[in-house]
């Protein structure tokens, strides 16, 4: 197994990596309403947890207004409490036997915040990205030593290493840049 195979083997990990943080991103508030936004909070519905795309349909019929169904009306203050709980600032009203969320105009101070959260998730990404980096680094200088591979193969494995990484850090830094130009529409 060349230095090839190795910068390949890692290429899925980098793949979850961008995958992660998409979905990460997607659970950030934007100017606009997204059913990304509430579909994972946890609800406590008959003792046990369940995500809320499990127990409603969810949707945005306005710009700023998500609209939740829940397959029974037994799930309404359990989703009612659920969506109190979570941090996306936004009190829930029910009317009937749906619930609707109004997301109010984002402030110049939660854009801020926002932003901070955004260069996090970055930054953990790209944690992970030089994590893979190292192992595969690691294995290629392994192969060296034993001399599976000669001294350019080594080098050569580094450059081509390298340029996976750089490309992966560039979708990184793409996905989190066009999250920004969202949140500061």
């Amino acid at each position: 197994m060349g230095y090839l195979e190795i910068i390949e083997k890692i290429k899925p990990e980098l793949d979850k990596v961008i995958g992660f943080l998409e979905r990460e991103l997607a659970k950030i508030r934007t100017a606009g309403a997204s059913v990304s936004l509430i579909e994972d909070i946890k609800v406590e519905c008959f003792g046990q947890q369940m995500l809320l795309k499990q127990l409603a349909s969810i949707s945005v019929p306005e710009p700023r207004v998500i609209v939740i169904q829940p397959w029974d009306s037994s799930y309404i203050d359990s989703i009612q409490k659920a969506i109190e709980k979570s941090n996306i600032g936004v009190n829930p009203v029910v009317d009937q036997k749906i619930i609707r969320l109004v997301l109010p105009p984002l402030t110049e101070e939660y854009r801020k915040n926002l932003s901070k959260i955004l260069s996090e998730k970055k930054e953990n990404a790209r944690k992970t990205v030089r994590h893979w980096r190292e192992e595969a680094w690691k294995e290629i200088q392994e192969k060296f030593r034993k001399g599976e591979i000669s001294e350019d193969e080594k080098y050569k494995g580094k450059d081509k290493l390298q340029e996976v990484i750089d490309e992966y850090n560039k979708k990184i830094e793409e996905k989190v840049e066009k999250k920004e130009k969202e949140i500061m529409l």
